[in-house]
């Protein structure tokens, strides 16, 4: 798929729902691949090489833009982007070594009920009602989650790095939002693949030992890589970008959501995760809290116009 070729698609906003969808099931599955992985690679090296390569790839794809606008306003915006992110995603596949894939990926959801809060504290524009409701529902699906089986309020160290997690990718979305709209969108997001994977980069050179770079070629983990790089990274970011431009914001919002609910699904059936009735209950409360903080003034909206 080229640039030239992106241009020239210019599909109906159905089909733009329907690949944040699919994006938010790929981004879902990556949870229990990034599981699996994680026995043969360390997390901050698997993740340098995986954003590395995924910025190789969407840097040959969207030369022309790059010719067109790199410079250093450009480069300073994927640095700040990239560099959270670089953080944000070790931080996470380091939690994800301490606990379940379906865990790991709802408590990273909590980040959309963060953003409206950084938005606050960044650049005073104050939280709805809306998305106060959907940080106390948040706050409770989080509880659920901490309690032991002696209902002992208890988080471990994964479930701690994954919060930590959530509040980088909420600083880091908060900031894109303000920083994607001034720039072109394919260049930063070319540029921020890269310095992502130099962000991690970084972390693995001081944080861990040097891998065994042949480990990255054998047949399991080959796969794992293509799938992170290429469907996980290059494909859902760009749908993600160009998607969330076509389709209105309470809607993505939603459907990129949908990612913590096809993680849980697919470390059922994958990972083999023994869901209790106190998770369910704290994974809904976490959907519901994304659900209210992304569509809170629409869907109420959409209740007076059905009742009426």
């Amino acid at each position: 798929m080229t640039e030239r070729t992106i241009h020239r698609l210019d599909p109906p906003a159905w089909f733009w729902k329907i690949a944040l969808a699919g994006a938010a099931a790929i981004w879902g599955g990556s949870f229990v691949v990034l599981k699996d992985t994680l026995d043969a690679v360390t997390p901050a090296w698997l993740m340098a090489v995986r954003f590395l390569l995924a910025g190789l790839v969407l840097s040959v794809v969207f030369h022309r833009s790059l010719a067109r606008n790199l410079d250093g306003s450009h480069v300073l915006a994927a640095a700040i982007l990239g560099g959270i992110g670089g953080v944000a995603f070790t931080v996470q596949n380091v939690g994800l070594v301490y606990i379940s894939p379906g865990r790991n990926a709802f408590l990273t959801a909590v980040y959309s009920v963060l953003v409206p809060f950084f938005t606050w504290a960044l650049y005073c524009q104050r939280p709805a009602t809306h998305n106060v409701a959907g940080a106390l529902l948040a706050v409770a699906g989080v509880g659920f989650l901490s309690l032991g089986d002696d209902l002992s309020v208890s988080l471990g160290f994964g479930d701690w790095l994954t919060l930590l997690c959530a509040v980088l990718y909420a600083l880091q979305i908060t900031l894109g939002a303000h920083l994607l709209p001034a720039h072109d969108v394919r260049t930063v997001t070319a540029l921020q693949m890269g310095f992502t994977g130099l962000s991690a980069l970084v972390m693995a050179l001081v944080t861990e030992p040097m891998p065994d770079f042949a480990v990255f070629v054998t047949g399991p983990v080959l796969a794992s890589m293509a799938y992170l790089v290429l469907l996980s990274s290059c494909l859902c970011y760009v749908i993600q970008n160009v998607g969330q431009t076509k389709v209105p914001a309470a809607d993505a919002g939603l459907l990129l959501s949908l990612e913590s609910v096809f993680a849980v699904i697919a470390s059922v059936i994958f990972y083999g995760e023994e869901l209790t009735p106190r998770l369910v209950v704290g994974f809904a409360l976490i959907f519901v809290a994304i659900v209210v903080s992304e569509l809170g003034p629409t869907l109420v909206a959409r209740i007076r116009s059905a009742a009426e």
